[in-house]
């Protein structure tokens, strides 16, 4: 470590913090894997987790598990695990920290020298081997390529997505109630990596670094709340992730224009080329304008307070509880607690076993006689 501060000098556009952190990463990660990051390529099929298959069965284990878990402990007293929980969230915190230091001392010396489209539309800005590296780490292969430090950024990012699964197992063995909004989200999550990774999309690293600089502050603070701190921020932990999805889609959307217009209709207007594949652009528009969606809805429907329906004209109340209905139903799907299969089945049963009755009480040969009502034109 001494040998790496006597070259500490002030932050300049090659050196962002004074120093280069990646040659620090490549020692340890030589030591702890025995080969250099230099040497990783990724190969589709080759490389572990680098298959669909291999991605699906992972969160097919990871469904498997929660709600077997669930299952397991719904008679069981709720563990603590205090002191795992605070490792666990203390880890993701400097391991985010790390690997965002590691992604901004790559990136800034690119934007600055070839702009914001160069980065994020052509592979030697935005998908050089370091990024893709960090994004996952694997086994050496014979290969070598320039610039080996982005690639790996973006390989130890995805493997983290995987290890944060664990934030469920933590909530299960807790007897915390499994929401559609955090089983959804950790899910597609890694889905997210895996087909941003298979499609080469240099635009990825803008949903990672913003990610990751979220994920600092998120489990900075389930750090604090575990160790039994009040934190009054909480809620802006939420904004953050909105502002989060809305940057990632302005980016992720513009790049995704740029693709299809300059290969499908080179005659209409945009800024150049764009490098990735379709698959990826379509899964990277679908998942994050998902999740921009479910993130604002959970936000209103835990901090705004609802309002004041009396306080609205007459005139516009049919037009306001269509607009609610569809609201309501969004916000309810966010902070959905996951049915339990026994609650389902039970209503299930109860439904079919029921005597058809009709409104007024009435049956007719178990069979159920429709009420007659009239119409009221108002």
């Amino acid at each position: 470590m001494a040998l790496y501060t006597r070259s500490l000098q002030l932050p300049s556009i090659d050196r962002p913090f004074g120093l280069y952190i990646w040659p620090i990463f490549a020692d340890a990660y030589t030591n702890i894997l025995g080969h250099p990051p230099e040497k990783f390529v990724f190969v589709p099929g080759s490389t572990p987790f680098s298959t669909l298959g291999a991605c699906a069965t992972m969160l097919a284990t990871y469904y498997v598990t929660i709600f077997a878990g669930r299952e397991f402990m719904k008679k069981r007293e709720p563990f603590s695990l205090n002191g795992l929980f605070m490792v666990h969230n203390l880890y993701l915190t400097i391991i985010s920290g790390v690997l965002l230091a590691l992604f901004i001392e790559q990136l800034v010396p690119t934007l600055w020298r070839n702009g914001v489209f160069y980065a994020i539309c052509d592979h030697r800005g935005g998908w050089t081997t370091p990024l893709v590296n960090l994004y996952y780490v694997s086994f050496p292969v014979p290969s070598m390529r320039p610039g080996s430090e982005l690639i790996l950024s973006d390989q130890l990012n995805y493997l983290t997505k995987y290890v944060e699964l664990l934030d469920t197992i933590f909530m299960v063995l807790k007897k915390k109630p499994l929401t559609f909004l955090h089983t959804y989200h950790h899910g597609a999550t890694a889905l997210l990596c895996f087909t941003q990774l298979i499609g080469l999309t240099s635009v990825s690293w803008v949903p990672i670094t913003l990610n990751l600089l979220v994920h600092v502050v998120m489990y900075w603070y389930y750090f604090q709340a575990a160790r039994g701190i009040k934190i009054w921020w909480k809620k802006y932990i939420t904004m953050l992730q909105i502002v989060q999805f809305v940057i990632d889609l302005g980016f992720v959307y513009f790049a995704s224009y740029t693709y299809f217009i300059s290969t499908y209709f080179p005659r209409m207007p945009s800024a150049g080329k764009c490098a990735g594949e379709e698959f990826a652009a379509f899964a990277g528009m679908g998942i994050l304008s998902s999740y921009l969606l479910l993130f604002i809805s959970f936000y209103f429907a835990t901090y705004k307070q609802e309002k004041n329906q009396a306080k609205a004209g007459k005139g516009k109340k049919r037009a306001r509880r269509v607009s609610e209905t569809a609201t309501k139903a969004t916000i309810d799907m966010a902070r959905m607690e996951v049915p339990d299969v026994h609650d389902v089945g039970e209503k299930m049963h109860n439904i079919g076993s029921s005597e058809n009755v009709t409104a007024n009480g009435a049956t007719v040969n178990g069979a159920i006689t429709p009420r007659v009502t009239r119409s009221h034109k108002g």
